[in-house]
Formats: C-alpha cells, sequence, structure tokens
C-alpha cells in the first residue's frame, strides 16, 4: 500500500501532465505573470495568515489528524518561548506527515520571528518554494513566491555562503521577479561551486527551456538524473529530445518517466506520447 506522500508524488506529477496538456512544455518557470504581479498587491498579503492557510489545509484531511492539528493550535495560542516553538515544531511535522508544505511555511516564519535562526529561515522558504510549485490559484502562488524570496534572503543575512538558500532564492527570482537573471545568476554560483546540485539543475534545466534552449535543458535535466532520477525531471528530458527531434532519445526518456512514477494515468499519456513518435 502506497504512504501518504508517495500518492501525493504521483498526484503532483499528474496535475504537472495536466499543466503540460493544457499548453506546450515551457518548463517549471513558465508561471502566468500574475504571479509576478500578485506580489506587489498588500490586499493578497493581508488575505494568508496561518490561520487562513491551516483552514484551507485541512480540508480532505483525516478526522483524527485534524483534531491533533487544532489541539495543538490551540496549545500555541497560550504558550510563549521556547515551549511554543516547540510546539511549533510538532505543528510542522503534522502537517509534513500528510504533505502539506504551505501552513508548514507560515509555521516556519512564525519560528524565525520568535527565534532568527539560519534553519527557521531555510525552512520558510523551503516550505513556501514547495507550496507555490504547481499552484492552480494564481494570486496564492504569487504570495508564497514573494514569501518564499523574503525568507531566503533572510536565511542568506544570516549564512551568506549557504547554497541552499541561494538555490532557493534563485529559483524564487526566475519564478515570481521582474529580473529573473538575478535568479540565474544565483543558481549559476551554485552550480559553478557544486556542479551536480540538483534543485539548481532543474531550475537551469527549466528555465533552458523556456528560453528554447533544448540542448542545454537536455545537458541539465542529464546532470540531475545522474544523481536523483525521478518522472519529472525524465518528463521534462523527454520533452526537450522531441523539440530537438531526437525521437529514440524522447521515447527512451518517457519510458523511463513511466517506470518511475508507476501510475496509470500518467502511463496512458506517456503511451500515446510513445505511439506518436513511433509513427
Amino acid at each position: 500500500m502506497l504512504k501518504t506522500k508517495q500518492i501525493v508524488v504521483i498526484v503532483l506529477v499528474l496535475v504537472l501532465v495536466g499543466a503540460l496538456l493544457a499548453q506546450p512544455i515551457k518548463g517549471l518557470v513558465d508561471k502566468k505573470d500574475n504571479a509576478a504581479a500578485a506580489q506587489s498587491e498588500s490586499s493578497s498579503s493581508s488575505m494568508y495568515t496561518l490561520e487562513s492557510v491551516s483552514e484551507l489545509s485541512k480540508q480532505g484531511v483525516n478526522a483524527n489528524l485534524i483534531q491533533d492539528i487544532t489541539a495543538l493550535e490551540s496549545q500555541i495560542a497560550k504558550a510563549e518561548g521556547e515551549q511554543k516553538l516547540e510546539l511549533y515544531n510538532e505543528l510542522a511535522k503534522k502537517w509534513d506527515d500528510v504533505a502539506k508544505p504551505i501552513p508548514q511555511g507560515f509555521i516556519y516564519q512564525e519560528m524565525a520571528k520568535i527565534s532568527p535562526k539560519f534553519e527557521y529561515w531555510l525552512n520558510a522558504g523551503d516550505s513556501f518554494r514547495a507550496g507555490y510549485t504547481n499552484q492552480q490559484d494564481t494570486a496564492l502562488a504569487g504570495e508564497l513566491n514573494r514569501l518564499a524570496i523574503s525568507s531566503y534572503e533572510e536565511a542568506l543575512a544570516l549564512d551568506a555562503n549557504s547554497l541552499a538558500a541561494k538555490t532557493g532564492l534563485g529559483a524564487g527570482l526566475v519564478t515570481g521577479s521582474s529580473n529573473p537573471m538575478a535568479g540565474i545568476s544565483l543558481l549559476r554560483e551554485v552550480v559553478a561551486v557544486e556542479p551536480k546540485n540538483v534543485e539548481a539543475n532543474k531550475t537551469l534545466g527549466a528555465f533552458s527551456m523556456q528560453s528554447q534552449q533544448f540542448d542545454k535543458a537536455i545537458e541539465r535535466f542529464k546532470t540531475v538524473i545522474e544523481v536523483q532520477p525521478d518522472a519529472e525531471t525524465y518528463f521534462y528530458l523527454a520533452a526537450a529530445y522531441v523539440k530537438i527531434g531526437l525521437k529514440n532519445e524522447a521515447i527512451a526518456a518517457y519510458q523511463k518517466s513511466k517506470e518511475l512514477a508507476a501510475d496509470p494515468s500518467l502511463s496512458q499519456y506517456i503511451d500515446r506520447q510513445i505511439e506518436e513518435l513511433s509513427k
């Protein structure tokens, strides 16, 4: 039986496929301009709080877990100092168990306000970034992107050499700022120090897809696969091969994506792509 996190990963891959069916593949970073616009709308910021995203995230969650989360939230409201941090940490783990990164981001942000540690800001940035990736609500995606950028900046203020924070900030700037090249520069700094950095290469590969530099995208995705092969990266690799006419390579990459995802709906879509490429 699949664990909850495995199911969520499959769902995310299917969401990705749905987006690809709706429009040409442009990579992870080709979000609508609404995301950047949402950053400047102060009204969007006031809409999203830990309380509001918690209520949204509880939808569809097991009733017993909701009861546990609500009990922790009540305790947090009365706690102070270290006790509050401990309870927040426990709450973050509850949300992690059901792969709900958005409330986690707000939790880590609150922890960082109490105790401004590098790890809290980095965790906040990572959670916000996970939350805006493949987010269908563009207003929420824009706000989460803004919060991710802000959190990574706070983390870098505490550790200017952190490759993880640079990677996150670079990805955030590429996705949701008016100056994506600043993000690309940061990501290039990361791969200069750590050539096989998975997240930096993924984002650079996606940007290369968006800018139609398919050869560069292929090299980036192949680097990711060397270190951490996954269905999504093979899927994008296949798409890049298609763009430059390498049908056999595209078929092989699609087959690996199908194998790693092991999901019937994704398999059916990939089978159709392979059938078309085989003509």
